[in-house]
């Protein structure tokens, strides 16, 4: 019997920084449980206005018992919110913006190019094209192991506040 550790995998990327833990994301978005889908942020780089956060998939998340029984995928709809998700907390993180709501104003040239399920981890890149007071559009892709799954370009619009009443 070896008693050797086991060497480490080749192809495994190091261990990415925690630059916002859940709870501080929580701090900066209003999503929660279980609809909060973005786990951490490990990156961000606002000369080039780009952010990347992570999002573990378990099987215990609430949207498999019905997509699929026996075939657990992550719809795409979540795939976009978590990008969404992943786009507000950068926006949220702009002087001005911290305390408004966005919603979604367009998605565009959406496409989908792997299928997600337990045991992958999403990697969510966003770099804003447009941010202005009251509309903004970024290019999001999300992959899982260097394999895009989906991309598409998202648009947001900050309402009034009192439309949000």
């Amino acid at each position: 019997m070896n008693d050797a550790p086991a060497a480490p995998h080749e192809s495994a990327a190091p261990a990415a920084s925690v630059l916002l833990s859940t709870a501080e994301l929580q701090k900066l978005i209003p999503h929660r449980w279980p609809f909060l889908l973005v786990d951490r942020v490990v990156e961000e780089d606002r000369e080039r206005r780009y952010i990347r956060a992570e999002k573990a998939v378990t099987a215990t998340e609430w949207f498999f018992g019905g997509h699929f029984p026996g075939l657990p995928v992550v719809p795409g709809v979540i795939q976009v919110e978590a990008l969404a998700q992943t786009m507000a907390v950068y926006v949220a993180r702009e002087p001005g913006f911290g305390d408004r709501i966005g919603l979604f104003a367009g998605i565009d040239e959406c496409r989908f190019k792997r299928i997600v399920q337990p045991g992958d981890r999403m990697t969510l890149e966003v770099t804003m094209e447009k941010l202005g007071r009251r509309f903004g559009r970024g290019r999001a892709v999300a992959s899982v192991d260097g394999e895009v799954c989906c991309e598409a370009r998202i648009s947001f619009v900050i309402p009034p506040a009192e439309a949000l009443r």
